[in-house]
């Protein structure tokens, strides 16, 4: 009696949410130790891991992993192209979220019987709100960078340097004025705060005073002229 030949179980699909993680390389042992290293490094699987395990039972369950791993791609990918309305987003609603911290925190404060637990509370209300706070201003900063003033700088070599536009004492490695710009310093009070050249009057002296000599002595050595 012929028996019928089994037919191959079809393989079942994977159901949704999928929790396999795909990872894709080439046939050679190397290849395949490298995807998994790499994968395991990512940024993204990081994150997924993370934010997993922050979320109740019943939300972890309905993760599908791929869908997961290539949205957190794209976020970053968002970033580095220059678009950052997620990373603005986050940070608002982060905000929102420390604000109701800080009110619940503050209500609870306010039902406090005692001291010491009013204080407590209170504590971390505000540290609540120093975060919002903080969360804010960095929001504006992403919205509205900062401009940065540079001047510009000469530096040569040793303890000298030349700011265009400022005028600073040149120091020393011990942050001492250096011996000479004092030295320069002195110079220019004396001469008036000037940079023209002060008449040599020594000189001028010297020279008046041999000549004075000379003269005396022509006087007395001259020879006598007769007057026809």
């Amino acid at each position: 009696m012929a028996t019928k030949s089994k037919k191959p179980a079809a393989t079942q699909a994977e159901k949704f949410p999928r929790k396999a993680i795909a990872c894709e390389s080439g046939p050679s042992d190397d290849e395949k130790g490298r995807a998994y290293a790499s994968l395991i490094n990512s940024p993204e699987l990081a994150a997924h891991r993370i934010v997993g395990m922050m979320q109740p039972k019943v939300l972890a369950d309905g993760i599908d992993t791929p869908t997961m791993l290539a949205t957190l791609r794209d976020q970053a990918a968002a970033v580095q192209g220059g678009d950052l309305a997620h990373a603005e987003a986050m940070l608002i609603n982060q905000a929102s979220a420390l604000q109701a911290v800080f009110v619940r925190l503050s209500e609870r404060a306010m039902e406090q019987a005692h001291m010491p637990n009013l204080e407590g509370f209170m504590r971390m209300a505000l540290r609540a709100q120093s975060q919002c706070r903080a969360t804010l201003e960095t929001l504006a900063a992403i919205k509205n960078p900062p401009i940065v003033y540079a001047r510009q700088a000469n530096v040569t070599t040793g303890p000298q340097q030349i700011n265009n536009g400022t005028a600073s004492f040149i120091t020393e490695k011990n942050g001492a004025p250096s011996r000479a710009r004092e030295i320069e310093t002195e110079q220019t009070q004396l001469t008036g705060g000037s940079d023209e050249l002060l008449p040599d009057t020594r000189a001028s002296g010297e020279a008046s005073r041999t000549n004075q000599a000379m003269e005396a002595l022509g006087e007395i050595d001259r020879a006598e002229v007769r007057r026809g």
